[in-house]
């Protein structure tokens, strides 16, 4: 079966959060995680069958997606799931937020990487728990998180928070970089919530995801893996994901504080997740050949303008491009004047980069390509 990744689907007169940011304006909507390909046709075709049925009530316990994703963590990742460690949610962002209420007690805090996923800075914010930097620095080409910078300053720290791939930086970390994070963990009696989200998005071929928990037995005992197929099968809108828990109490604390506030998943979400991690491994393998291209092609772009730079991230497709270089206040407010619509560095931590969704028709980044050109020739 073939896919084509170069169709433009008109989304401008959608009910898309991503092109309506921008609506009336000749502004290119690159920021929010979510592609603009068409979802694979077994999860369309999925719901409709779903939809014909033509009874909504409430669902029950997803049997179907729990023994999909167990599937999918054994054979992807060597990592053997108990269905019981299992709690789906609407989305990996409240299952940040249950992590900080739930394991973390004022005036206990949480320890982070900088510059993060915003959600993880709200997470702290929202439940009024401090939140403890650890920057990410550039070594041979890959963000990486200094945990020496934790040294002195770890005092009423719980919950260390990890993001892999990271977002932004598109870091696949290895095997003995995640063995110094539960180092780290095991000295400061922590516990871990890894978002995990953009895990089957690997980019550079040879890398393989390794989930925080897989490492050994005390890594499972104390972390929290947040997973999605919301990413990688652009169904973000539904809002299926899950978390896995492997310790019992860990897994009471988590479901205590849901109870009465988060809300079950909609039945079409936990179809279309289904399908996404049981049937469409074939255009996930197309879909990451294709990002691989536009990442290679948008680096090569980047890196050839002065004032800019980019990594090229193993994992995901979004980039995190310095504009620090640039004699610009706010590097998004004016690339915007030059219609190209960033995700601000700010929101991450970091106000001298922009972060770039390249999960678009390559035609789409051409012509972003171009408006970048120009907006960094007219500052001469």
């Amino acid at each position: 079966m073939t896919f084509n990744f170069d169709q433009r689907i008109d989304r401008r007169h959608s009910d898309s959060l991503k092109w309506h940011k921008y609506a009336g304006q000749d502004i290119l909507p690159l920021w929010v995680a979510d592609t603009d390909f068409r979802s694979p046709e077994r999860i369309i075709e999925a719901i409709k069958a779903r939809v014909d049925h033509g009874v909504f009530g409430y669902g029950d316990k997803p049997q179907g997606l729990i023994a999909a994703l167990i599937a999918r963590c054994a054979s992807r990742y060597h990592w053997q799931v108990d269905p019981e460690w299992v709690v789906v949610l609407p989305g990996v962002v409240c299952g940040l937020n249950l992590s900080v209420r739930a394991f973390t007690q004022p005036p206990q805090g949480t320890v982070a990487p900088l510059p993060i996923y915003p959600p993880f800075r709200s997470a702290a914010k929202l439940a009024e728990r401090d939140q403890l930097s650890l920057p990410l620095i550039l070594q041979d080409g890959r963000w990486v998180m200094d945990l020496s910078a934790a040294e002195g300053k770890m005092q009423d720290k719980k919950l260390l928070m990890l993001c892999n791939p990271q977002n932004p930086g598109g870091t696949v970390y290895r095997r003995e970089e995640l063995e110094a994070q539960l180092a780290f963990a095991q000295q400061h009696d922590l516990i871990v919530c890894s978002d995990e989200i953009h895990c089957d998005l690997l980019l550079t071929q040879g890398l393989q995801h390794i989930p925080f928990a897989s490492l050994s037995d005390d890594a499972a005992r104390r972390s929290v893996t947040l997973l999605s197929p919301s990413k990688t099968f652009n169904i973000a809108g539904l809002g299926a994901s899950v978390a896995i828990i492997p310790d019992p109490a860990l897994r009471e604390r988590f479901n205590a504080v849901r109870q009465g506030i988060v809300p079950s998943v909609d039945i079409l979400a936990l179809v279309a997740a289904e399908v996404a991690w049981r049937d469409n491994d074939d255009w996930l393998d197309a879909q990451v050949d294709y990002l691989r291209g536009n990442r290679d092609w948008l680096v090569e772009q980047v890196n050839a303008l002065p004032g800019l730079s980019m990594v090229s991230p193993e994992g995901s497709y979004l980039g995190w491009i310095d504009a620090s270089a640039l004699p610009v206040a706010s590097p998004a407010l004016y690339f915007e004047k030059y219609g190209l619509g960033f995700s601000p560095g700010r929101d991450f931590g970091d106000d001298r980069f922009v972060r770039i969704n390249f999960g678009c028709p390559r035609a789409l980044l051409e012509e972003a390509a171009k408006r970048l050109k120009r907006a960094v020739d007219a500052l001469g």
